[in-house]
Parts: structure tokens; C-alpha cells; sequence
């Protein structure tokens, strides 16, 4: 699990900021960065480059290795300063609050601002590096890919996606954007798979999220990773988040994509509401949406 790295942020001078800009450069080349590359790529001293690395480890932002040669590489954390400090500079934040929600490919807490937002990094490929470039067509044109390069082309697609979507689609409202982290409009609600529907509810918001699927498609975007997980129902309706896998229409797959979200969605309804959804055909769910001429599933 990667640590909020927001308290260690007042703690961190012009000169950390210059390494951790300096590991990253470099791990656009190699994965481990060489020590005597350093002063060249963060612009320091060779003296200051370890008086920096020793604060830097002390706080988790950079890691080392020393087999064959001593190289440093960014952590998530080191990553995740960065962002933070380039937002703060920005003043599109003011601080960092309590999280959100912890997955397997992303982290999300509350920010202060003009109004509560959403912070969220991108974790592709940290872990699963190797599972993330065989499932990402983004990393899929590069000899040399590192997780920060997955994990931005995952946050740059999902911000694409947002802006182009809002306020069309419900989505969450995009605020800002860099590196691997985006800040957007905090969502209200329940997430889908943690909502217990009443009778008279279950076909409604069914109907809502295909409608919101549809808008997404006359939108020009497939999400292509639907699920029970990425829905919020709230008072005023539904939100669909997490859209970093999302496919534009003339993607050669976008046909299947969608069926599958389709049949994903309408699947989660017919097993947990499955005498109020066995009537639904979502193929031919799926052909109205693609045809644009869904309108609803309610009877």
C-alpha cells in the first residue's frame, strides 16, 4: 500500500523537488537511474545530489538499488509529491484530507479547495507491471516503458475522457491534471455494488446507467471496463467513473467493448435482482445503444 505522502510535503525544500524532477527525467530512459547521472539530470551538486537522496529516502520518495551499479528510482510517493507539489503551486488545492478509497489501480482522497474535491493517482503498473502492458494498448508502441509512463497515459486517457464526456455524461467534473493524478469534483452517493435497491428502484437505475452508457456513446467513448464498481447512485441520479481503459467509437473493438459493459451491467442487476431483470436482453440492449436508438429497459 502506498502512504499518503502529503505530510512529508511541508517538509520538502526547492532543492527535493529538483532530485525527484531529476530521478523522473531519467527513468524516461532506464528504470533505475545512475547515481553519476543525477547532478546532470536535477541540475545539483554531485554534494547536494546526496544530501538530497538521504532526505529523500529518509521519507520513502526515492528508492535504491546497488547491484551492478548504485541507481535510484522514484517511489509512488516520489511521484505522488510531485503532483502534489506542482497542484499546489498551481492553487488548485489546499490541502490534503482523509482517503476516499484504496484499489488495486488507483488511490483517491479528499482535497480542500474553493469546495471539497477528489484527488486520485493513478497505480498502474506498480505492481503489475508486466499484466498492465499486456492489457494497455497506450503502452503497447514502446520499447522502454516505465510505471510512471503507464500510470500518466492512464490519468492523461481518463482526463481526455472527462473533459470530452462533461457535463454531457455524468461523470465526475475534471478540475486538473498532472502527472498521474487528477483532481475532479467529488462524487455523492453509494457506489453501485454497495446499494440495496428497492423493487420499485431496480429498473429505474438500470435504465439510468444504460442511458448514461448511450450519452457516453453519442459522446464518442466506450468505457470498456463497466462494472458494479465504477456506478454511483445518489440522490440526483448516477455517476460513472473510472475511465482510463475508455475507447473511442471508431476503435476497431468498440462494438465488443460495449457489448461487454452492457452485459456486465444488466448481469450485476440480474443477479441480485433477478426477478425484476430476467426480461432484459442486453444484446439487444447493446445494438440500440451502438444504433442510437436505446431509450429505455423500463417496462
Amino acid at each position: 500500500m502506498v502512504s499518503n505522502v502529503a505530510p512529508h510535503l511541508a517538509e520538502l525544500e526547492p532543492e527535493d523537488f529538483h532530485l525527484l524532477s531529476g530521478i523522473e527525467q531519467g527513468m524516461r530512459f532506464s528504470e533505475w537511474v545512475a547515481r553519476e547521472k543525477l547532478p546532470e539530470f536535477s541540475r545539483l551538486t554531485a554534494e547536494d545530489v546526496d544530501y538530497r537522496l538521504d532526505r529523500c529516502e529518509d521519507r520513502d520518495l526515492v528508492e535504491r538499488k546497488t547491484i551492478q551499479y548504485t541507481g535510484f528510482r522514484l517511489t509512488f510517493e516520489g511521484y505522488d509529491a510531485l503532483a502534489l507539489h506542482t497542484f499546489a503551486e498551481r492553487e488548485t488545492i489546499e490541502g490534503v484530507g482523509s482517503s476516499l478509497g484504496v484499489g488495486k489501480e488507483s488511490d483517491v482522497y479528499e482535497v480542500r479547495s474553493y469546495k471539497p474535491l477528489a484527488l486520485k493517482y493513478h497505480r498502474e503498473g506498480y505492481t503489475n507491471f508486466r499484466e498492465v502492458m499486456r492489457e494497455r494498448e497506450y503502452t503497447a508502441d514502446r520499447e522502454h516503458v516505465s510505471w510512471l509512463y503507464t500510470a500518466r497515459k492512464a490519468a492523461e486517457r481518463e482526463y481526455t475522457a472527462l473533459e470530452d464526456l462533461y457535463p454531457g455524461v455524468s461523470v465526475p467534473r475534471p478540475v486538473d491534471h498532472n502527472r498521474h493524478a487528477i483532481i475532479m469534483e467529488r462524487m455523492d452517493g453509494v457506489e453501485l455494488s454497495r446499494t440495496k435497491l428497492e423493487p420499485g428502484q431496480v429498473r429505474p437505475v438500470l435504465d439510468l446507467i444504460l442511458q448514461e452508457v448511450a450519452s457516453a456513446y453519442e459522446g464518442g467513448y466506450v468505457h470498456a471496463d463497466m462494472s458494479e464498481y465504477n456506478v454511483f447512485v445518489g440522490e440526483d441520479g448516477v455517476t460513472i467513473f473510472d475511465w482510463p481503459q475508455a475507447v473511442e467509437t471508431d476503435h476497431e473493438n468498440a462494438a465488443e467493448l460495449l457489448q461487454r459493459d452492457v452485459e456486465n451491467i444488466i448481469g450485476y442487476f440480474e443477479r441480485k435482482y433477478p426477478s425484476q431483470t430476467d426480461d432484459i436482453d442486453p444484446s439487444a440492449c447493446a445494438r440500440a445503444i451502438e444504433n442510437g436508438t436505446f431509450e429505455s429497459v423500463t417496462a
